[in-house]
Parts: C-alpha cells; structure tokens; sequence
C-alpha cells in the first residue's frame, strides 16, 4: 500500500529535527562536556636522598587530561609509610587527601605540599628507584618510580611537567 504524499512531505522536517537532536546530544557527552573520566598521568617524580634513617620526602606533579576531578586518597610504598603534607604559613600539616582538578594538575613539591615517607624500612641512596602507588577514589591506583636524587637537588623547571 502506497502511503499519501503529504505524509511523506510532513515526516521529513521531523526526521531532520531528530537527527539534529540526537546529534546535538552526541556532542554533550563529548570529551569537552565534563563528565569524561579522570585521565592521570605523573611527571616530574622524585625523592631527595634522605638525610635521616627514618624520614624521606617525595616530589611529582600529577596531570588530569579528563573531565573530572580525581581524589588521591593514599599513597602506599614498600619503603615505609607514605601520608599527603601540605606546608600553610611555614607550618607542616598531613591532609587526608588531595584533589587533582579536571584539566589541571596537582603539584607535590619542596616548602608546599608533598609526600612524607616515615618508619623508614630502608634508607635508599642516590641512583636507586622507590616505587610508589598513588591511590584516588574511583578508580585504579596509579604507579610511579620515583628516582632517588642527591639531597641538594633542585628541578631547573619545578614540577609542572612541561
């Protein structure tokens, strides 16, 4: 059965509008729209060979390249205990976590926040590695070697990793 003419005629603009429609709700969940997963990755790591047989300190810059911030809740290593500092008016204080935000960076680095390694298991040296597992809520750790530097070291660049 052949179906009117008019009817054809009419359900075209309507075709045309939701196709608009559902391509116009494609681009929203895009990668641009903010809700895309938090995209990690780590520059710049390092620790200080530590002067003390029971303390050390880390460094590194943590980049989010997704649309959602990230929460490092824990850091973990076989090196000894590992808890998130930040330094406020020349004052240390632990924190209990750390936002990465969407598009941005977190920066761990000397007289700011940084990573506290205490309960030492041993005292690493100058041109060893410590392995690190960063820890955020939903989703996987994410793990860093963290080369040992001398106690003096300073990066040229700071941490931004660019």
């Amino acid at each position: 059965m052949r179906r009117p003419a008019g009817r054809a005629r009419r359900s075209a603009p309507a075709a045309a509008w939701l196709t608009a429609a559902a391509l116009a709700l494609a681009a929203c969940s895009g990668p641009d729209s903010g809700d895309t997963a938090p995209d990690l990755s780590v520059s710049g790591a390092y620790m200080p060979q530590p002067v003390s047989a029971s303390m050390a300190a880390g460094f590194l810059t943590i980049t989010n390249d997704g649309g959602t911030a990230a929460e490092l809740t824990s850091v973990t290593s076989d090196l000894g205990e590992v808890t998130l500092h930040e330094t406020v008016d020349s004052a240390m204080r632990e924190m209990t976590d750390a936002e990465v935000p969407a598009h941005g960076t977190l920066v761990f680095e000397s007289g700011a926040n940084h990573l506290m390694f205490e309960k030492l298991t041993r005292k690493p040296k100058q041109g060893e590695t410590v392995e690190v597992e960063l820890h955020f809520a939903g989703t996987g750790p994410v793990t860093v070697e963290m080369p040992v530097k001398a106690a003096t070291y300073r990066p040229a660049t700071g941490h931004s990793g660019h």
